[in-house]
């Protein structure tokens, strides 16, 4: 299963890795001894690629990951050849955090992390189990630890994706249960880094705050990804390749009449990026849909039932004047 565009899965969804890699494979890059041999063997190169086809902009992002891809296949091929550390682990620590607003790619990154990560043997199954505060923390006393530790389990051998991490934080609360999730999440990541890897996500400026409050979780984190807001024009471009996999389109002028429309949700609190894009998408389906269903007695072609007009777009409240 593959990726779809700017995908969000729901509480504590696991999602497993596409095609996944063979115990043929995994012996071959073990016995890998130049770059070029494990990225053919691992065609962890594919993944790379699907990902900057598949999402728009965030080119800050995607080099991280080819770096951090870089950094796998290299220790890969350190590790071939009996180059482990002093201390005599067998992996770089992983754990990440991607910071940034809504509908900026996010968990779909994470799936391709997991699937790199899975590809490479760094992790055994290379699923993705995303989750939030309320997977984790009980209401009583005695009930954070088993859901946190249930959740633990199921993610084991792939990626544990936690959404509005500092949630998990909340001192103002004294009865509060988050700390009991986060001291079992610090020794889980420390202890079993070599069969989990926990990506962190969040608003910037809330999770460099919860790091400043929890040093023991700023210390295990290896990698912090920055992911950039979407320029008016590339959202443009995600809204057309969102129509696409509906099977929808933008009629002549539409497409205009929704780029001025993106300009005026800009100026907008609460924008969600491609999330809000695919938003205002669903409402022009609505709007679509009850100027055909008034129509009853003609015949629809099927122009008339995927394509989109100006007037669904202007149907938005942005447009209407104001008192």
């Amino acid at each position: 299963m593959t990726a779809p565009l700017h995908s969000i899965p729901g509480s504590a969804q696991a999602l497993a890795a596409s095609t996944p890699p063979t115990s043929d494979t995994a012996e071959a890059v073990a016995r890998a001894r130049t770059v070029n041999e494990v990225l053919a063997q691992s065609q962890v190169e594919t993944v790379i690629n699907e990902l900057d086809r598949d999402l728009v902009g965030l080119a800050p992002v995607k080099q991280r990951i080819r770096d951090i891809a870089a950094l796998l296949v290299i220790d890969k091929l350190r590790l071939n050849l009996g180059l482990q550390s002093a201390s005599g682990a067998t992996a770089p620590s992983l754990h990440m955090s991607f910071t940034g607003n809504p509908g900026t790619g996010k968990t779909t990154v994470a799936m391709r992390m997991a699937e790199i990560l899975h590809r490479l043997g760094y992790v055994r199954k290379g699923h993705l189990v995303a989750v939030t505060r309320d997977d984790l923390v009980g209401q009583y006393i005695g009930h954070t630890a088993p859901k946190t530790k249930e959740v633990l389990k199921k993610s084991m051998g792939g990626v544990l994706f936690i959404d509005e991490a500092y949630y998990l934080y909340r001192p103002e609360n004294e009865r509060d249960y988050g700390q009991e999730a986060i001291e079992i999440l610090l020794q889980v990541m420390e202890n079993q880094r070599d069969d989990l890897v926990v990506i962190l996500a969040g608003y910037k400026d809330r999770m460099d705050t919860f790091f400043q409050s929890n040093p023991g979780m700023s210390s295990r984190i290896a990698h912090h990804l920055d992911f950039p807001d979407y320029a008016q024009g590339e959202l443009l471009e995600i809204a057309d390749r969102m129509l696409a996999t509906m099977n929808y389109r933008f009629g002549p002028d539409t497409r205009d009449t929704f780029s001025e429309y993106l300009g005026l949700r800009l100026q907008h609190p609460h924008f969600a990026n491609a999330r809000s894009v695919r938003n205002a998408l669903d409402r022009a389906r609505l709007r679509q849909a009850s100027r055909l269903f008034a129509d009853g007695d003609r015949v629809l072609t099927e122009s008339d039932l995927s394509t989109l007009t100006s007037s669904d777009i202007r149907g938005s409240r942005l447009f209407q004047p104001k008192n």
